[in-house]
């Protein structure tokens, strides 16, 4: 039987790793490829699969070292609040799954409670940052950015990201 730590960990790295390659896949789709936040969905997973402490360590890294390794995304402001908004997402998903019953309704409610929130951070962080450096982050922007361009990525998230849950736990149980 394998170490609930070791486990979590190996996941983790798997889920870092999907943040450096997906964007490469799904760039590939010019109309929709940026508005399905490929980064957006190892992320959930790490916080779902591993907790939060783990989603919110994959989620800040995860922009920092596509910037680093890749030049994508541009730091200031793009790549910055995305650390935040990322960070936000892992942490939520995986903190809500804990506080409420561990039953595959909620599954969703913690999924979208963690979506909503990341995007409030994300939509902070663009607004401080704005601020700072600029340029300015006006609140149109913020529910463009975060709501109506991102529909495609809302619409993938909720449909794939469940299933895969549901599925890699099974496995997981399996393995034990």
């Amino acid at each position: 039987m394998m170490n609930k730590n070791v486990q979590k960990l190996c996941l983790s790295a798997v889920c870092l790793a999907l943040c450096m390659v997906l964007p490469f896949l799904t760039g590939q789709i010019p109309q929709i490829g940026n508005a399905l936040s490929p980064m957006h969905i190892p992320v959930l997973l790490c916080g779902l699969l591993c907790g939060w402490p783990y989603g919110l360590i994959v989620g800040f890294v995860a922009p920092l070292l596509r910037f680093l390794l890749f030049s994508m995304p541009p730091i200031m402001p793009t790549g910055l609040a995305m650390a935040f908004e990322l960070a936000a997402y892992g942490a939520l998903s995986g903190l809500l799954l804990k506080l409420l019953p561990g039953k595959i309704p909620y599954l969703y409610v913690s999924l979208v409670g963690a979506m909503l929130g990341g995007r409030i951070v994300w939509g902070a962080a663009r607004f401080v940052l704005g601020m700072a450096v600029g340029p300015a982050f006006t609140f149109p922007m913020f529910l463009s950015g975060a709501f109506v361009t991102a529909i495609p990525g809302i619409i993938c998230h909720i449909v794939l990201i469940p299933p895969v849950v549901i599925g890699v736990r099974r496995a997981l149980k399996d393995f034990d």
